[in-house]
């Protein structure tokens, strides 16, 4: 039986890319009885006896596994946060980045709207920020909504992936993906400035070709919080403290209250960001509120 990958998701049907033909299929009854849901992302096994009438026969295993969006086998995410029009938003990055970690999925970070900087004391906080993150271990992109050259800089790194665009809304992603893709023609809404918020465009998931990889434009997560991440993971969302944390005196030491701990001793020495670790903090808070107590 020949196999693809679902590249669209539409109400009921499944479009199978088989190199260059597109199938539309359905879902067999099996999948519903068995409680499986067919992915944007899945590696499948079709039979069709044309493009337009298919079915989907077996999904294969997966890799990972994104609920809101619903998308699987990624392997990068595109964090797109902009430097103002919203304000950049290291709290909310964060969160993005604990997410995405927690997955196995690479992250990469474009702040876009650099050109849109009203001060040179706005533009070093954001620089600030960018080179911190660097630091850590991300790769940072810095875009203009004049001059940009995302398509150069941000092309490698989609050739031969399947790569997620996320970020607060309003922040530029179909802008971004119109550069790479001039073709799409994706819709695109101002930012609204009395929600201090741009509007959804994006109304379904989608895998787009771009260069050689695919590139999901999606309507974004819905949910941001920590379900299944325990405390004892979170350290291993955070690169800084996951290089540090064989460093430190008691095996299993979440940073918080223990002695002789090397990402604390990081922190006091400033080569980590107090605010990344504030935020670890909140976070560890926020998991074991959601635990149950008996």
């Amino acid at each position: 039986m020949p196999r693809g990958k679902i590249v669209k998701a539409l109400s009921g049907f499944y479009y199978v890319q088989d190199k260059e033909r597109l199938i539309q299929c359905r879902g067999r009854g099996v999948f519903r009885k068995n409680k499986i849901t067919p992915l944007v992302g899945d590696e499948v096994e079709y039979q069709a006896e044309n493009d337009l009438e298919g079915y989907i026969l077996e999904v294969f295993e997966r890799k990972n596994e994104l609920i809101r969006p619903p998308i699987c086998n990624v392997d990068q995410a595109i964090l797109v946060f902009s430097a103002v029009e919203p304000d950049f938003s290291p709290t909310l990055l964060d969160r993005f980045l604990v997410l995405i970690e927690a997955n196995d999925i690479i992250p990469i970070i474009v702040i876009s709207k650099v050109d849109l900087i009203p001060s040179d004391e706005v533009r070093e906080r954001v620089v600030s920020f960018a080179r911190d993150y660097q630091n850590a271990g991300y790769t940072v992109l810095l875009t203009s909504t004049v001059e940009s050259t995302v398509d150069k800089d941000l092309l490698p790194f989609l050739n031969d992936h399947i790569s997620v665009f996320a970020g607060q809304s309003g922040v530029g992603k179909s802008s971004l993906l119109n550069v790479l893709r001039p073709d799409l023609e994706l819709k695109t809404n101002d930012i609204s400035s009395h929600l201090g918020r741009g509007k959804h465009t994006t109304r379904h998931v989608e895998l787009i070709p771009v260069g050689t990889g695919f590139v999901a434009d999606t309507p974004g997560f819905s949910s941001l919080d920590f379900t299944g991440i325990e405390v004892e993971d979170l350290t291993y969302c955070f690169p800084e403290m996951r290089q540090r944390s064989g460093e430190c005196k008691f095996r299993g030491c979440t940073h918080v209250r223990e002695p002789k701990c090397s990402v604390k001793n990081a922190v006091e020495a400033g080569e980590i960001p107090q605010y990344r670790y504030d935020h670890y903090l909140t976070f560890v808070e926020e998991i074991k509120e959601r635990k149950p107590r008996y």
